[in-house]
């Protein structure tokens, strides 16, 4: 992943976007007001890169996970979905921060599970299917330049399928995936950044960081 350097300067003076207060999303958050003022620089670059609106475009999403605007995933695509919070194809502040602050270490364990179990579902049904882990799965390896046979992607896919869909249905609804996190806690391991408790220059390292499950 592309890392971003030297993109937080003082913000004393500069105006949050879109009418997103700092105060109300400090106390929304894990993160202080500081926090959400240097969180504010890092998303004044990330929603310049192509057109300096004050929202960040899937373009320009990608073009900060990648350092090309054009590459397609459906992990990343999914990620950027995720983040849009109002389905309307860009990225404001607010959602920016509340979607981040997921990832925070002081963010509670069941809103990272309920954050993995929501990007596996790609369907938005409410439950992962067979089909939807199996995408995710290939999807991922793609983001970490791996390649497995379509074999031994079955094998992880039956394997966590076994494991996860406690009553056999054929899919995983939100309490068997919390009870299989739960016995599988390296899941969540990429679900925490540390470095957002002090904010350091780096952009969220989870795509080249995410695993698959074993």
């Amino acid at each position: 992943m592309h890392a971003f350097k030297g993109c937080f300067r003082s913000t004393k003076t500069s105006k949050l976007p879109r009418g997103e207060d700092h105060i109300v999303l400090a106390s929304e958050t894990p993160f202080t007001v500081n926090e959400i003022e240097a969180l504010h620089d890092l998303f004044k670059k990330l929603s310049s890169t192509i057109v300096d609106d004050d929202l960040i475009h899937k373009e320009e999403f990608q073009l900060a996970l990648f350092s090309n605007s054009s590459k397609q995933n459906l992990f990343s695509n999914r990620v950027f979905d995720l983040f849009d919070a109002k389905h309307n194809g860009v990225i404001e502040f607010g959602e920016f921060v509340r979607s981040l602050s997921v990832f925070h270490p002081y963010a509670s364990e069941q809103d990272k599970i309920t954050f993995a179990f929501r990007l596996y579902d790609l369907r938005q049904t409410g439950y992962i299917e067979r089909v939807e882990l199996k995408e995710m799965v290939v999807a991922i390896l793609s983001e970490l330049d791996s390649t497995l046979t379509d074999d031994a992607v079955d094998s992880i896919v039956d394997k966590t399928m076994i494991e996860a869909d406690l009553n056999g249905d054929g899919r995983i609804d939100p309490e068997e995936w919390k009870d299989f996190v739960t016995k599988n806690p390296s899941l969540l391991k990429n679900m925490t950044l540390p470095y957002l408790k002090e904010l350091t220059l780096a952009f969220p390292s989870f795509v080249l960081h995410t695993e698959v499950p074993d």
